[in-house]
């Protein structure tokens, strides 16, 4: 069997907001894929541009588009360095999943920004990007994408919990790949963290020295989006309308509240995994130690933590996979996960 071989960038900005992850990553396939992360950064956004993220939600179309041109020209600028930075050449490809300002599936509606045309030209390379508004429009959620990456290369796991903005896992059930998100994390306990002065709470130790609020955990557990059946996906909208009210009218100090929301996570996680499972965890919450402690407590499982940049730059690089399968003509794109009409190889192709 020939061997495949291709380089690429993979770009990803989550909805934590703590600043675009670059991956620069060689992918080789002979019977199975393999991958080696060779450089990785997370460059985190300037102050304005953030503040401008955080608000888009409500912004108007005019607004949106000229902020989306922005973001675009902010993508090529930070690619480009980042190119230069590692002399990085014969690149195959950018592959760029953009950032979410809406995610409403339920309305035939999802966008991403940064996915503009004119970003293959300002990098002078080809560029697959806009992952997620094809799947919508095949009745998909259009999330979670990542499974497809965690079936080609991580298969020997039993589960692949991711832990950003959002938990969401992925797993194997009657021989098909299923995944779906759980429950807001960081989008949320980052929030808090900030109100103290802090980016976000290191190791969990802020939520560690709080006290629980029985009444607001009842309430956050008994939210009905917990009892849906997969494919589910979460967005900041579900955040913004229910879970922030709950906690930001509550009274209560932060630290109870970033110990009770820590405590709600863990009890949300729990219940998505079989006893005795093997769990590979990546993300910004694997740093979290007090919360992988309560859901240890909550369920026995085998928590595996992989090489760091594994953790911080998975999204990353399955994005990137997931735009090489596009040129490939593959599928990159599960309805048994999203729920879409069918498999399909998702995302556009810019050329130079």
């Amino acid at each position: 069997m020939k061997k495949y071989d291709t380089k690429v960038l993979g770009v990803m900005s989550g909805t934590s907001l703590d600043g675009v992850d670059v991956a620069q990553i060689h992918f080789t396939k002979d019977d199975q894929w393999h991958f080696e992360i060779v450089n990785a950064e997370t460059i985190p956004y300037p102050h304005d541009l953030k503040k401008k993220l955080q608000e888009a939600i409500n912004f108007d179309q005019i607004s949106l588009e000229e902020l989306n041109e922005r973001y675009t020209g902010y993508l090529a600028e930070i690619i480009s360095a980042f190119i230069k930075k590692y002399n990085i050449t014969n690149l195959d490809g950018v592959c760029s999943h953009g950032h979410t300002i809406k995610h409403e599936p339920e309305n035939k509606y999802t966008l991403q920004i940064g996915n503009l045309p004119q970003l293959a030209g300002l990098l002078n390379l080809k560029v697959v990007c806009d992952f997620r508004v094809q799947d919508v429009a095949l009745g998909g959620q259009g999330a979670p994408l990542v499974p497809v990456g965690d079936e080609l290369l991580f298969p020997k796991y039993d589960y692949c919990l991711n832990l950003g903005g959002f938990a969401n896992i992925s797993t194997l059930k009657e021989g098909k790949r299923i995944a779906y998100d759980i429950c807001p994390v960081n989008i949320v306990l980052n929030k808090l963290t900030e109100k103290l002065g802090f980016p976000y709470d290191d190791e969990g130790k802020i939520a560690a020295s709080g006290h629980l609020i029985p009444e607001l955990l009842k309430r956050l557990n008994a939210l009905p989006f917990y009892t849906k059946l997969p494919p589910k996906s979460l967005g900041l909208e579900w955040v913004t309308a229910t879970i922030f009210p709950l906690v930001e009218n509550s009274g209560h100090k932060t630290e109870d509240l970033l110990c009770t929301f820590t405590e709600h996570v863990a009890m949300q996680l729990a219940e998505n995994f079989r006893e005795g499972a093997s769990v590979l965890t990546t993300g910004g919450g694997t740093f979290n130690s007090y919360l992988l402690k309560r859901l240890a407590h909550y369920r026995k499982i085998e928590i595996i933590i992989p090489a760091r940049e594994v953790i911080e730059y998975k999204e990353a690089l399955i994005f990137g996979l997931l735009g090489v399968l596009k040129l490939r003509g593959e599928v990159n794109c599960l309805r048994s996960v999203t729920g879409a009409r069918k498999d399909h190889s998702s995302g556009m192709i810019y050329p130079v």
